[in-house]
């Protein structure tokens, strides 16, 4: 199975699978004895958001549309 058929096999699932599958995959990025409880990964996404809000706010970083971001993910899944 090639990637391509993987990604259609993939995008093909419903919601509710294509977000379970994506956990697993995120999941195995992990290295062992690494893996951070629920409250952790909260805490840490928590502070993440809020640092970056605050770096907008201050000017100190632009957004970027979400169609950018999303085409330079294709972009870069296809290469």
């Amino acid at each position: 199975m090639t990637r391509e058929d993987l990604v259609a096999a993939a995008l093909a699932l419903d919601p509710k699978s294509r977000a379970q599958l994506t956990h697993r995959l995120i999941e195995s990025l992990e290295e062992p004895g690494e893996r951070l409880e629920s409250a952790e990964w909260e805490a840490a996404w928590e502070g993440q958001g809020e640092r970056r809000l605050a770096e907008m706010r201050e000017g100190k970083v632009q957004g970027v549309p979400s169609e950018q971001v999303f085409a330079r993910g294709r972009a870069r899944i296809s290469s």
